[in-house]
């Protein structure tokens, strides 16, 4: 029985290039604009009913197939792989025939644990550090994982914050709950009318931006703790402040936060599966922004991706608990929770959570789950496949430009057949 299923929680679900990589290389173009293109409009949500996504064993690495600590082993796409709708699929991202996916600059495809696919934009390349926004937060679960496995968390107990006397409500929250979405908090961001009206702009760029913890402290709860899923990117800036006590301590100045989080994550995280090029960013309190900001290139995003799609583990080493991929993929007992597990979204085909638009059509298996960032981040796992599909870029953040992407994204998903075994 995995970690997943002996400790679930009673916040628990109830349901259960190509060959010769198509690349172009180029200098690094300097990310500027982010907190301009935040008042872009922010993505809408919607309602529907339907199934939640299917959970399919995670595949292990293939025998014969290194790990890409230090560089991806390279090969072409299974012999079954419908290579002309792949290359068809990358042609229309990077040609100009489709505009409502904006601005593609990096995609990287992973199969069967070998880069088969790369291509980037002019002035991107391999070794290009992009922004990730909200996939931060997966990163974020990846981190909570580790401390449980070391013995730091028990994310089934209380969080709680030092702002907060014992008396509230919130203090009784547990990781879980943080990490699942469904604290109750009072929060806005999808959805919002206006990038004014939206709490993450005011966290990371308003009045919170130099101390986003205590922003993220002060919203109330509005609904009883597992009852209502939503998204809450201020409860993983209460995750990333409560995991810094944990491992800098409680006394720490901001430069020591800053200095001892940085390290363990290194330490503990990046260096182990080579996401080298990772860059967290802190607030000025020293407080890793985990719900918006780490750098890295395409190639270390998808190096995260393949830590979940084998279940943690990292060339025999244990680097997160047995099933906590199955958690990041689970979906909460909250009524309206069957798109989101926890720091990572799934793929049900509808559902209460969000529109329809937002399902991708992989194939015939609902297995996908996938990290996701405005303007159009997203590195999608599909374990029926053994495939990893990394796209960084940007759009304007319409529902239709997001419709866009998800039919992008299983357009490729879709080139490659099932993996043997399955």
């Amino acid at each position: 029985m995995s970690w997943n299923d002996r400790q679930r929680s009673p916040v628990r679900a109830r349901r259960r290039g190509l060959t010769g990589r198509l690349t172009r290389r180029g200098s690094v173009r300097a990310g500027v604009g982010l907190l301009l293109a935040f008042a872009s409009a922010l993505m809408c949500g919607g309602l529907s009913v339907g199934l939640s996504a299917e959970r399919v064993r995670l595949p292990t690495q293939p025998a014969g197939v290194g790990w890409p600590t230090e560089t991806w082993p390279t090969g072409a796409p299974a012999p079954d792989a419908d290579r002309d709708a792949l290359a068809g699929a990358l042609d229309l991202a990077f040609g100009g025939g489709a505009p409502l996916l904006g601005e593609t600059r990096a995609v990287v495809i992973i199969e069967g644990g070998q880069l088969v696919a790369e291509r980037y934009a002019e002035g991107f390349g391999p070794d290009s550090r992009l922004v990730s926004w909200s996939m931060a937060k997966s990163v974020t679960h990846a981190l909570v994982g580790i401390a449980e496995l070391q013995g730091r968390v028990d994310i089934d107990k209380p969080m709680g914050n030092r702002r907060w006397p014992p008396t509230d409500e919130r203090s009784g929250i547990a990781w879980r709950q943080w990490l699942n979405m469904v604290d109750g908090q009072q929060y806005l961001e999808l959805g919002a009318p206006s990038a004014i009206a939206s709490d993450a702009a005011g966290m990371l760029f308003g009045p919170g931006r130099l101390d986003t913890a205590t922003y993220a402290a002060a919203l109330p709860l509005i609904h009883p703790p597992s009852s209502v899923w939503n998204y809450n990117s201020a409860g993983f800036i209460l995750v990333c402040d409560a995991l810094t006590r944990v491992v800098a301590g409680v006394a720490a100045s901001p430069d020591e936060r800053r200095a001892r989080m940085s390290a363990w994550m290194r330490e503990s995280l990046f260096a182990p599966i080579g996401m080298r090029s990772a860059q967290p960013e802190f607030d000025a309190q020293g407080v890793f922004v985990g719900s918006s900001f780490v750098y890295a290139t395409a190639r270390d995003f998808a190096r995260l991706g393949l830590l979940y799609l084998r279940d943690g583990v990292w060339d025999g080493r244990r680097i997160l608990p047995a099933g906590w991929a199955d958690f990041a993929r689970t979906p909460s007992a909250a009524a309206n929770g069957d798109v989101y597990g926890a720091g990572w979204w799934i793929n049900p085909a509808e559902g209460t959570g969000r529109a329809r638009y937002s399902y991708i059509d992989t194939g015939p298996t609902r297995d996908a789950f996938y990290a996701e960032g405005r303007e159009g981040q997203m590195v999608l796992l599909v374990p029926s496949k053994d495939l990893i599909v990394v796209r960084l870029g940007r759009f304007d953040d319409r529902s239709e430009n997001w419709k866009a992407l998800y039919d992008w994204m299983g357009r490729v998903a879709r080139a490659f057949p099932t993996a043997s075994g399955e």
